[in-house]
């Protein structure tokens, strides 16, 4: 039994941009997410704001769904008060079919990712959801925290984070190289996200979901 992850998305405060601006970051977001799935069409964006993908391996998810949060602060306009932002919902299981596309497929993980995304309120940024319901809960308060650290970020910090996770291999000298800044200020940068705080709950659901799904 395979088990993936879906994701569904949306891009917050998306029609404050200019057409010009809305129509390059469309093409942008659509290329960053196949980068982050196995086949060119398990990912893509609809209706505008809206974009849905498949992970193959469960543990990687909630690292690729933070770089996304730090995509799209880093594409906010820096002098409006109305940055972007992004919702995320996460539906763990099997996917009882493929289609020609994401947007044509289905099974148990696209029903727990879409239903949920339905669910989430204004501020939350991203929920999980497996079958088991106290397992869910209990992702959902470690999620309610992350939440929290996350939403405070600045587009400084967002920067940061989006190279550690995206660079191979990371140390905070090669980030510190990638955006021409010193490594002091580099750990000065993740002492601020409380990026420590937030990489330990993720272990903690990562390191969970294998014993739910593996063991």
């Amino acid at each position: 039994m395979k088990i993936y992850a879906v994701v569904t998305g949306d891009i917050k405060n998306f029609t404050r941009l200019s057409d010009q601006k809305r129509s390059k970051l469309v093409i942008d977001t659509e290329q960053l997410l196949r980068l982050m799935v196995k086949q060119p069409l398990d990912a893509a964006i609809f209706r505008g704001d809206s974009y849905q993908f498949i992970v193959n391996d469960i543990n990687e998810v909630l690292n690729k769904c933070i770089r996304l949060i730090c995509w799209f602060k880093m594409n906010s306009d820096k002098h409006s008060p109305s940055r972007l932002g992004t919702r995320l919902s996460i539906g763990i299981g099997e996917i009882a079919y493929i289609g020609k596309n994401v947007l044509d497929s289905d099974g148990e993980a696209f029903h727990f990712s879409g239903r949920n995304f339905d669910k989430m309120d204004k501020e939350e940024v991203i929920r999980l959801t497996t079958f088991d319901e106290a397992k869910t809960n209990t992702y959902q308060v470690i999620l309610m925290y992350i939440n929290m650290i996350v939403n405070g970020w600045t587009i400084s910090q967002a920067e940061t984070i989006y190279q550690l996770l995206s660079i191979e291999d990371s140390t905070q000298d090669k980030i510190a190289k990638e955006l021409k800044m010193s490594q002091p200020a580099v750990a000065k940068s993740l002492r601020a996200a409380r990026w420590k705080e937030v990489e330990k709950g993720i272990n903690y659901i990562n390191t969970d979901l294998n014993k739910q799904y593996f063991t």
